[in-house]
């Protein structure tokens, strides 16, 4: 269950992202869930495995925007790195990020049930 303890202890900043929410923690939960949501993560992962770098440095800069009004710090801090290294167009092996990324947003998803 999504409560801010358990935000909490997945390793968000609650105090910055509810801030950002004026304080509505209903708000901010709401926000959480559509962020689960986002088509983002999907494009990400399809534009890395395509090497369509710049559509996935698109996702990521967007994603990073979005995660970190949210606080979201475990899942933001892969894709921020991410989204540097593909702002570089760096042709790496993005697998470790993406995984990092699906890894923290699945360990998310099982505090919104």
């Amino acid at each position: 269950m999504l409560t801010i303890d358990s935000l909490k202890q997945f390793g968000a900043d609650t105090d910055d992202g509810l801030a950002r929410c004026m304080g509505n923690e209903g708000f901010y939960f709401k926000l959480i869930g559509k962020v689960m949501e986002d088509n983002n993560f999907g494009v990400l992962e399809e534009a890395v495995a395509s090497k369509d770098l710049d559509k996935a440095f698109e996702a990521a800069h967007s994603l990073k925007g979005v995660l970190g009004n949210l606080a979201l710090t475990p899942i933001y801090e892969p894709v921020y790195e991410i989204t540097e290294l593909l702002r570089a167009r760096q042709d790496i092996d993005y697998s470790g990020y993406l995984k990092k990324i699906s890894d923290k947003r699945a360990e998310l998803a099982e505090l919104l049930k």
